[in-house]
């Protein structure tokens, strides 16, 4: 018993035994520091240093721009930057490829390299092969029907009327038609006759997209409608738009006269295109 309390007491009395810190001069013995120290002391500051410098080490892990250069460590915030150069880089391809297939169809409206597609005039959409075995009578039940509804909507005063198209185009200019549409031997427009100086007008609202001389056809004007569609005027004597600009309705965009390689006289080599495919322009216009 006396032995442990023996040892108690001389730990105690090393942790609590003042002892003093003396910086002296070595050459003159001279006291330029000192300091009471003990145990206890050292031990207790030692302790309040190293959770103060884990303190500090995490707060600025956690709470500064330093964690940055922290290898293998990444903030919130360049998570969210990294994202959004992801969605922006796939806007940017989905975006790429749109205005690749649409140089396509241009392309393709300058040299008549494609083939031809059928649209219905009423909803000016792709038409839809219909399988000759689908059974097209209606039932007894839907004569019922329709019947029903024809009597419901007989005197409905209140019933609006919608237009069947989406698109009205005016003809470009009134004349003869010298070469008609013919798909098969790849000719993707209609030829009308007209006089010299004629005024070339625009068949709808749209925009300039192509307005210069080519080689083969001369002056050429190609502009966008709405719905995705092209109407492209050749063989024009001169041009009083640009590209970039945009016209309306009925407005003067060329003059009719010579111009390029024209073996049938003055004309005008008019076509329309939908989705990058060629339609029968006599379908929407009348030219006569």
């Amino acid at each position: 018993m006396s032995l442990n309390r023996f040892r108690k007491d001389r730990i105690k009395k090393q942790l609590f035994t003042k002892n003093r810190l003396v910086i002296l001069n070595e050459e003159t013995f001279e006291e330029i520091f000192s300091l009471k120290l003990t145990l206890i002391n050292v031990f207790l500051v030692a302790t309040l240093g190293t959770f103060t410098i884990i303190f500090v080490t995490t707060y600025i892990i956690a709470f500064t721009p330093l964690k940055e250069y922290i290898p293998g460590y990444s903030s919130s915030k360049l998570k969210q930057e990294a994202t959004n150069l992801a969605l922006k880089s796939d806007s940017l391809s989905t975006l790429l490829e749109n205005n690749e297939r649409y140089l396509t169809s241009v392309r393709k409206v300058l040299t008549g390299d494609v083939d031809h597609m059928k649209l219905n005039k009423d909803s000016i959409k792709a038409a839809e092969i219909e399988s000759l075995d689908t059974d097209l009578n209606p039932s007894k039940a839907e004569l019922e029907l329709r019947k029903k509804v024809a009597m419901e909507d007989k005197y409905n005063l209140f019933e609006t009327a919608k237009p069947k198209v989406d698109l009205v185009l005016f003809p470009p200019v009134q004349g003869p038609i010298t070469q008609k549409y013919n798909a098969r031997e790849k000719h993707f427009a209609v030829d009308i006759a007209l006089p010299k100086n004629t005024p070339i007008k625009s068949v709808a609202n749209g925009t300039v997209i192509f307005a210069d001389w080519t080689p083969t056809n001369g002056n050429v004007i190609i502009l966008r409608h709405n719905n995705e569609f092209l109407s492209v005027y050749k063989h024009c004597e001169s041009l009083t738009i640009s590209q970039g600009e945009v016209v309306k309705t009925s407005e003067v965009i060329a003059i009719g006269g010579t111009s390029g390689e024209q073996s049938t006289g003055i004309h005008l080599h008019f076509e329309l295109w939908k989705d990058g495919y060629p339609i029968d322009p006599t379908q929407f216009i009348d030219f006569d």
